[in-house]
């Protein structure tokens, strides 16, 4: 079988230990590579580790598991795809961290992949997506890293809980079946929920904040019945370059249910002027993104609190 390989790099302005840590927490990625959603790991053992990876890919979310090795001490992480899509038969890989200054690296990408029956117009399918999608990818990968270690103050992450005298099923309900929350939350205006496999949902909706004003989200959720939904904005708010969150339902040993809404968001910070006013900096920023999602957040728990009470 023709085996082929391809290689891409890009330069860094960040130390090269901190890249080659963000690469290897998967909790990142969904920060660092933007249509990655939730990565989980499934086993772990040593440097030796096995992933599933949610992604949105051409406008539809899919998942897929990959093995990887870590090599802390070479600053290399190999994965490899356990199974491939036609025409792919083989999909393996490297990332290489290579530090050029204290705070410079070059980070390379490498390929190694065969088609399916040796197919000459496969291969030539996968050669242009391989090159495409790491020209793609390495920009954004570039974007996130120098972001993440450089703009701390931009970040900020918090939830908000209840405790429920009701059922983590119905509390997992009434946030997983969200084509209803325009009957069930008053912040909610319109809603469109897209589910084409089951536990993927693509959600588009059109919410009202505090102030009155209103604007359009649409997220990718991965559902795991009945204790978690997480998701990731693809359309956000202009306030905000990143913002990611989840719904935890965790039940107690006296049987009460806590339901949690966490958030991740990163600041974009050269629209505050045009959101807030221009006096407005980071720390308003801040406190207003905290109050906005928070009010939300905690109106969706009061109301899934209730329902679920409602049903005991």
């Amino acid at each position: 079988m023709t085996v082929r390989e391809a290689e891409h790099a890009i330069t860094v302005h960040a130390p090269a230990a901190e890249v080659y840590r963000l690469l290897a927490e998967v909790e990142n990625w969904p920060r660092l590579f933007p249509p990655s959603v939730y990565v989980e790991y499934l086993e772990r053992e040593g440097n030796q580790e096995r992933i599933r990876i949610w992604a949105t890919a051409n406008g539809e979310a899919k998942n897929w598991t990959s093995r990887r090795e870590l090599d802390p001490e070479g600053l290399r992480i190999t994965f490899s795809q356990e199974v491939s899509a036609p025409p792919v038969a083989h999909m393996s890989g490297t990332w290489i961290v290579e530090p050029l200054g204290e705070r410079k690296t070059r980070l390379v990408l490498l390929h190694s992949y065969g088609a399916v029956d040796d197919d000459p117009e496969g291969l030539a399918w996968i050669d242009r997506a391989v090159d495409d999608n790491s020209r793609k990818e390495l920009p954004g990968v570039k974007a996130g890293l120098e972001e993440a270690t450089s703009t701390a103050e931009l970040t900020l992450s918090f939830e908000d809980s209840v405790v429920v005298a009701g059922s983590a099923k119905d509390l997992y309900d009434f946030v997983d079946q969200a084509d209803r929350w325009t009957e069930r939350l008053p912040h909610v205006e319109s809603v469109t929920l897209t589910e084409d496999t089951p536990g993927l949902q693509v959600l588009r909706m059109d919410t009202r904040a505090v102030d009155g004003s209103t604007h359009t989200t649409e997220s990718v959720r991965v559902c795991f019945p009945h204790q978690r939904i997480v998701y990731k904005q693809t359309t956000l708010p202009a306030l905000m370059s990143l913002h990611t969150g989840r719904w935890v339902f965790a039940t107690a040993e006296d049987g009460t249910v806590t339901a949690t809404s966490q958030h991740t968001v990163v600041l974009a910070p050269d629209a505050i002027p045009r959101v807030l006013g221009t006096g407005a900096g980071v720390p308003e920023a801040r406190r207003f993104v905290r109050d906005a999602l928070g009010a939300n957040s905690r109106a969706t728990l009061e109301h899934a609190k209730r329902y679920a009470e409602e049903r005991r």
